[in-house]
């Protein structure tokens, strides 16, 4: 059956480097079955310098670069770029299917443009909600819209799932395959680290450490500046504690970071990690506080606690299983939790030793193993 499936076309179109790390394994891993597929790969460069980092840690190399950023862009900007973009190079290459991955403006503006043209569409880490349109912004809305555009939708859990059968979409179309994240990271995990973390050395021996990350756009202002101010609270309280913080480039989170922080005891606020020592990173961390999506799946794998600095979040299953809490941006809560899982380890136990619900690093293999199913259904969508 499999001789006569003829080798299919697939563009995979992603800018940022959560796009790059999730994708990166089902790239891999289509690459290795040249038989079937062509692999082809264009990159938007909606964060330019960090997906780099990522396409160079799994050898990946862009066929195609839109290289749409510019400085003090708009979400206006970017969808108009990406748009004219796509239009003249998917009506030239003319692929089979397209993937995108979660919820970017990139993800969005690509199905759309591969709606336009009627190429078929796959969404990897399909299904995610909060129900509250700007919560987070503007990807709830990005990844509602791609999934109505899509056509084939590989949910990362069974819950994920739920939330597309209740919007109408084909249970033939959907598959449960775990997160890809998870792929990633294991594979991160296993190479030789040709890196060096020289700020660790400033660290005393025996102190724990507490990773943060926090860029979100609806934190601007004064949520954000409480998150500042909890984490300043946080290591003046309890003095075996250091915090790491890897700061956004962004003006409205590097700036009050460093007027905050900058000069507080045992607050490190470093530059943007490249993905593989940022996953080592979260290996010698005690505990994470995080608004990101991907470190919410990718910490429970490694017995991390997360507290999520945010209101909503897409992934309950987190909460539900307790790898991660919700605190939001209220100083009091993230002084509180965070100083509950410090000083019990009872808790702590609770939230680090619970099975990952996100994966076991075959999803990339399973979204394969589908692919060769559709044999010739493939263009029929």
């Amino acid at each position: 059956m499999i001789k006569k499936f003829k080798q299919k076309k697939i563009l995979f179109a992603f800018g940022t480097r959560p796009e790059a790390i999730k994708l990166a394994p089902v790239i891999k891993e289509l690459q290795k079955d040249k038989k079937h597929f062509k692999v082809e790969i264009c990159i938007t460069a909606q964060h330019r310098h960090m997906l780099d980092q990522v396409l160079d840690i799994f050898n990946i190399r862009a066929d195609y670069d839109l290289d749409i950023m510019k400085q003090g862009q708009t979400l206006f900007d970017i969808n108009i770029r990406i748009l004219r973009g796509l239009e003249n190079l998917l009506a030239k290459n003319k692929p089979d299917m397209i993937f995108v991955q979660g919820d970017t403006t990139t993800a969005f503006v690509s199905a759309l443009a591969a709606f336009y043209l009627k190429i078929p569409i796959a969404h990897v880490e399909a299904g995610l909600r909060t129900y509250d349109k700007f919560s987070p912004f503007p990807e709830e809305m990005n990844r509602k819209l791609i999934t109505h555009l899509g056509d084939f939708h590989f949910a990362p859990t069974r819950r994920a799932k739920q939330n597309l059968l209740k919007e109408g979409i084909k249970a033939e179309h959907i598959i449960v395959t775990g997160n890809t994240v998870i792929d990633a990271l294991l594979l991160c995990l296993k190479m030789n680290p040709k890196f060096k973390l020289p700020f660790l050395k400033k660290i005393k021996p025996g102190n724990r450490i507490i990773l943060v990350t926090a860029h979100r756009r609806e934190s601007f202002g004064i949520p954000f500046e409480n998150i500042c101010q909890a984490l300043k609270s946080i290591v003046q309280r309890n003095q075996d504690v250091e915090i790491i913080y890897p700061v956004h480039p962004n003006p409205n989170i590097k700036n009050p970071a460093e007027k905050i922080l900058g000069k507080t005891e045992r607050i490190h606020l470093i530059a943007p990690q490249d993905y593989l020592p940022f996953a080592h990173l979260m290996q010698k961390s005690y505990l994470i506080l995080t608004d990101s999506g991907g470190i919410q799946e990718e910490a429970p794998a490694l017995g991390k606690p997360v507290l999520v600095l945010r209101e909503k979040t897409e992934r309950p299953e987190a909460i539900e299983t307790g790898t991660a809490k919700l605190v939001g941006t209220c100083k009091k809560t993230i002084i509180e939790t965070t100083e509950m899982l410090l000083n019990s380890k009872p808790a702590y136990n609770k939230m680090a030793k619970v099975k990952n619900p996100f994966g076991d690093g075959r999803a990339s293999l399973r979204i394969k193993l589908f692919l060769e199913k559709l044999k010739s259904k493939f263009n029929q969508v």
